[in-house]
């Protein structure tokens, strides 16, 4: 599957709009999840293994490739980190934390509309 790339057909639009680019990527197995858990510090590889509840080293090594041809992974002397413009990406998903929290404890609750 290649990289999806603004621009070009990625899944959901033929054109490569830059919001379906980006919600192809965030889609993709751990992407979303590896750009949440550097969000706060950087990782080391292993570290960043641990913290994405024991990703394959495999997938790992594939989707840090993929983000960092894309500008969004940096490789620093302390390991992985987002880089400035991923960082700003991540303060706009941080807030979906509590909202996903809230519907979570409705969901819980029972309750489907609020």
């Amino acid at each position: 599957m290649a990289i999806p790339i603004p621009g070009q057909a990625v899944r959901g639009s033929k054109t490569g709009k830059p919001i379906m680019a980006l919600f192809d990527l965030l889609g993709r197995t751990w992407c979303l999840g590896i750009i949440w858990q550097l969000r706060e510090s950087p990782a080391t590889f292993r570290e960043l293994q641990l913290r994405c509840e024991d990703i394959s080293p495999t997938l790992l090594n594939s989707r840090l490739k993929e983000l960092a041809a894309l500008g969004l992974v940096i490789k620093t002397p302390y390991g992985y980190d987002l880089s400035q413009h991923a960082q700003l990406l991540a303060d706009h998903i941080k807030p979906m934390a509590a909202w996903s929290q809230t519907w979570a404890d409705l969901l819980l609750k029972g309750t489907r509309d609020v």
